[in-house]
């Protein structure tokens, strides 16, 4: 969209340059979820992140939002799974729904009864309900 200049200044959209250059370097590809996002992970060594582990990135398509990554990828992002969901997938109950992004902000975003946002009107209050004057007391 907005080339090499946009990819500095819009850190939101893709990944920023330093970071494309740090995955470059050192990094491997390992998979890309249903949504479209890559992950890579530092090659075979000791590591350089915290307590020598080998760093975990992922490069969004679109818009960064962490609520996008699915929960098998964030797992393994997190060192919570030693192996990728592309090696060792997570296994799925029958009561688990499918992984979707945070809809705040959106047009599918939950609007309960009564919102401003809302179509539907809400119930009325109860009659037995006072409200505390303060003339009165």
């Amino acid at each position: 969209m907005l080339g090499f200049i946009g990819k500095i200044f819009c850190w939101w959209q893709d990944a920023t340059p330093g970071a494309l250059f740090t995955i470059a370097k050192r990094g491997e590809f390992v998979g890309e979820d249903e949504f479209g996002n890559k992950y890579y992970q530092e090659r075979d060594g000791q590591g350089s992140g915290a307590d020598s582990v080998r760093r975990r990135w992922v490069i969004y398509k679109g818009y960064a939002d962490a609520s996008r990554v699915p929960t098998e990828w964030h797992g393994w992002l997190h060192h919570t799974f030693e192996h990728p969901p592309t090696e060792a997938p997570l296994l799925r109950q029958a009561w688990e729904k499918d992984h979707q992004p945070n809809l705040t902000g959106t047009l599918h975003a939950y609007r309960p009864t009564g919102s401003l946002a809302s179509s539907r009107q809400r119930q009325g209050a109860k009659a037995d309900y006072e409200s505390w004057n303060p003339e009165e007391a």
